[in-house]
């Protein structure tokens, strides 16, 4: 994941169009937006993950805080792990391809994290019904603060590649691979199994979806297991984190990620 820095001084009070997604700088936090066809952008703060009401709601003026197709603003005093997401105002024309609709809370595309609250329910993205249960939310984070201790890909040649398809949850998740509980269908979980993987002569495990994706996407009673839904392409899901903390699951990712290679197994 890659990490962008505002280094041209501190942004200006109306923020600024790059990076898009939320970025920590200094003393709050740069949001960037790509909206085209939007008429209105509200950006939405949460205090907590079960909220349905924004504690703060800023209205982006498209004078000031809109360059071309991208709605911007800094917002000071908050930072690494403010929850929030956007409303958006603009047509409800199905058939131009455009279904606003200003009730709905939408996650950032660009966030690395997404909280999703014990209570969500799928329904509650239905276009023109009304909203009863709490949103998912995007999470800002800084990911500058994490040691990646000199770790890079190990471009092994692929001639010499042996692939593990491998399903984070299903890999773990039993009983039988002698996991404390806690960690069972995690990342966390994975990291304490590589020495399988190695003595397999695994060169390169090919994980199946592991970015946020909906789990109510199926029938109703059932559980969206392959993760063939997604909802956020840059946030890990949330699901095999091994703890509830939203920001952990960043950690835990990349702490696969550096484990896996030092066994010297790439991911696909």
């Amino acid at each position: 994941m890659a990490q962008f820095h505002l280094t041209a001084g501190h942004p200006s009070a109306n923020g600024e169009s790059f990076p898009l997604g939320s970025s920590p700088c200094h003393d709050g936090v740069n949001f960037s937006l790509f909206c085209k066809n939007g008429t209105s952008v509200e950006l939405l703060l949460f205090d907590n993950v079960d909220d349905i009401v924004p504690a703060r709601v800023i209205t982006l003026d498209p004078r000031q805080n809109k360059t071309y197709h991208y709605w911007h603003t800094f917002q000071p005093n908050i930072s690494s792990g403010q929850l929030y997401a956007y409303r958006i105002h603009g047509p409800f024309e199905p058939w131009n391809g455009h279904r606003y609709d200003p009730t709905k809370t939408l996650l950032d595309p660009y966030a690395n994290i997404v909280a999703v609250p014990e209570s969500y329910h799928r329904s509650a993205a239905d276009f023109l019904v009304a909203t009863t249960t709490p949103p998912m939310k995007s999470v800002v984070a800084d990911l500058s603060l994490y040691d990646w201790e000199s770790d890079v890909r190990l471009k092994k040649p692929f001639a010499k590649t042996v692939i593990y398809e491998m399903h984070v949850r299903g890999f773990t998740r039993n009983p039988n691979s002698m996991i404390e509980p806690n960690k069972r269908g995690t990342y966390a979980g994975l990291i304490e199994k590589i020495p399988y993987l190695v003595d397999l002569g695994v060169t390169a495990v090919e994980l199946l979806p592991v970015f946020q994706f909906d789990e109510q996407d199926c029938t109703n009673g059932l559980v969206n297991y392959w993760g063939y839904s997604p909802v956020s392409f840059f946030a890990p899901h949330h699901s095999y984190n091994s703890s509830k903390d939203p920001l952990h699951i960043l950690d835990e990712f990349r702490d696969m990620v550096k484990a896996l290679h030092k066994a010297g197994i790439e991911i696909i």
